[in-house]
């Protein structure tokens, strides 16, 4: 076990015309080289989790550790620079940004981190290629499948070989088939020195994770390990 996320007592609250309390006292330790899927209902907490562990946003209450180090919330601009260079993000409906071709989207994300535009436009090249997009990098996004933007925002989540991978339902508006095929290439990403997280409905893809987490009344049940 080596801990290398740890959530301890994180509770989430939103503050409308009443509390809602999502979140309630969830703890769990993620491993590197392992993927868990979470699984449950819609409203059950799941994407509020993974927008925690991205540093998108904040616990109510508890705390997130990365290799030990606590998260110091308040500290914006150190947060922003982990998640650029640490963490990749795969989100249902891609993201991407549609005024800018396949090849932009994913060699921007290298570009924020090395301000050298020849080595990630080379970087997004290969990484294009080897997902199968070459004859498409000149494509809008507007252009492509559903599929083939779900690639390239797996390019782009990876071209700067984070160390975590959160993905939010990334096969929850593609057919089956497609579904399989962007799974496959998500599962592909797993190493011995990365931790893939992913949200599903999808109880046969949740099924093919190292670790299924339910998520139940706001916190973690572990299903199989």
């Amino acid at each position: 076990m080596n801990n290398f996320l740890t959530l301890k007592n994180i509770s989430k609250h939103f503050n409308t015309e009443k509390k809602i309390k999502v979140l309630k006292n969830l703890s769990y330790n993620f491993d590197k080289g392992k993927t868990y899927s979470l699984m449950g209902p819609s409203g059950s907490g799941k994407s509020t989790l993974l927008n925690l562990i991205s540093l998108i946003d904040r616990p109510t209450l508890g705390s997130i550790k990365f290799k030990n180090s606590s998260v110091n919330f308040t500290d914006n601009k150190k947060n922003d620079i982990f998640r650029s260079e640490k963490i990749g993000i795969i989100y249902q409906q891609n993201n991407l940004l549609p005024d800018f071709t396949a090849l932009e989207n994913v060699y921007l994300a290298n570009l924020s981190m090395n301000n050298n535009k020849n080595e990630a436009l080379a970087k997004a090249k290969d990484l294009l290629k080897k997902i199968g997009l070459s004859n498409r990098l000149d494509h809008f996004p507007s252009q492509l499948s559903g599929g083939e933007c779900q690639r390239v925002a797996i390019a782009r989540a990876i071209i700067n070989n984070p160390e975590i991978i959160l993905a939010d339902e990334p096969t929850g508006s593609l057919d089956l088939n497609t579904a399989k095929e962007i799974f496959q290439l998500l599962n592909n990403q797993k190493n011995p020195n990365r931790l893939i997280i992913f949200a599903t409905h999808n109880r046969f893809f949740a099924n093919k994770a190292d670790c299924l987490l339910e998520m139940v009344d706001g916190s973690i049940k572990n299903n199989n390990v």
